[in-house]
């Protein structure tokens, strides 16, 4: 069969140990496709969103209720965005657990990083873009934490929001931020890090000589299962999307509207646990950004995996990456669950 284009953005073969599933996953390639689905499901409904306070909401409600399956429509974005979150966390996992960070790819592993700060800010913003009463208490304090940081707060938050103030204008600007100002990057960063994956060599794995199974696939083969595993993927995004509506509250200032409880999204949990502690500034803006920071580094400053154990989980001269990875990813955890207790 001639090579499609498809097969073409492949290299011609992979090594077969490292195709395996229990192995990556599938995480990497997931993630692309889910971010596709948000895509084209983000555009669909373009068509009927409208960005003012008082036609929001009823837009998203008359995109549910009244359009043709436009609540499947919106139902599949929301499932789609928030899956992309979980397996872009996934591949983050692998990446680490397996030492795919060392040189050369300790770049690509920086825009890994932007791009999963970008898709955590796209499921914000457009969250907030429901403009009803879930989504205050985080509207509120997620604007507020800019205003905190000293110097450029307000600044920031003028930047954001559209003024001095919540407004009309804060959900345009939201809208503009989810669509430009937002997707518009992760679509390149997203490209870009897919470039590197084939520049720096594919996936990691020890030099030649060094690799105890020798057996490849080839990229035909490698389509295959991707093809499959979209299908399947796909399959369950019909059956999140058919059975499990998208939440969807009463607009804002409603006066008849039962009082929400106040949560963030579900990414942010940990920030509003560490939120109740005290000063905002070091616990909604500097310690995140710290971690993220601490994240972001690892390969910069933890000693970088031999090229001998490569290609597999947990190598041992990974160990201190490894260990402050799952200190960060346990602390968000265990803070996420607290706040989520608390709440209920």
């Amino acid at each position: 069969m001639r090579p499609s284009f498809f097969h073409h953005l492949h290299p011609p073969t992979i090594p077969a140990r490292q195709a395996r599933l229990r192995y990556t996953w599938g995480a990497g390639g997931f993630s692309v496709f889910l971010l596709l689905a948000v895509i084209f499901s983000g555009l669909l409904e373009v068509f009927f969103y409208v960005p003012t306070p008082e036609q929001a909401p009823l837009s998203i409600q008359s995109l549910t209720f009244l359009i043709p399956y436009g609540g499947f429509v919106r139902n599949l974005h929301y499932w789609s965005a928030q899956l992309l979150v979980l397996a872009a966390g996934l591949h983050l996992v692998r990446v680490i657990f397996t030492g795919a960070y060392a040189p050369p790819r300790r770049f690509n592993y920086l825009l890994g990083i932007g791009l999963f700060v970008a898709l955590l800010l796209l499921d914000f913003t457009g969250y907030i873009l429901r403009w009803d009463q879930d989504v205050q208490w985080a509207l509120v304090t997620g604007t507020n934490l800019l205003k905190s940081i000293p110097g450029i707060g307000q600044w920031l938050y003028a930047l954001v929001t559209g003024g001095d103030r919540l407004g009309a204008v804060t959900l345009i600007r939201f809208y503009g931020w989810h669509i430009f100002g937002l997707m518009l990057p992760a679509v390149i960063i997203g490209v870009w890090h897919l470039f590197r994956v084939r520049r720096d060599g594919g996936i990691a794995v020890p030099p030649p000589a060094q690799r105890q199974d020798a057996e490849r696939i080839n990229r035909t083969e490698l389509v295959r299962r991707e093809a499959l595993a979209a299908l399947f993927g796909a399959a369950g995004l019909v059956f999140l999307a058919a059975f499990f509506p998208a939440p969807l509250a009463a607009p804002i200032g409603e006066p008849d509207a039962a009082k929400q409880a106040a949560l963030a999204p579900w990414f942010f949990l940990w920030v509003q646990q560490m939120l109740r502690w005290g000063d905002p500034f070091l616990f909604g803006v500097l310690i995140p950004v710290g971690w993220l920071a601490l994240l972001a580094l690892l390969p910069y400053f933890t000693p970088a995996p031999s090229a001998v154990e490569l290609g597999r989980w947990f190598p041992p001269s990974g160990r201190a990456a490894q260990l402050i990875f799952s200190a960060l990813a346990v602390t968000v955890l265990v803070f996420s669950l607290w706040a989520w207790l608390a709440a209920a």
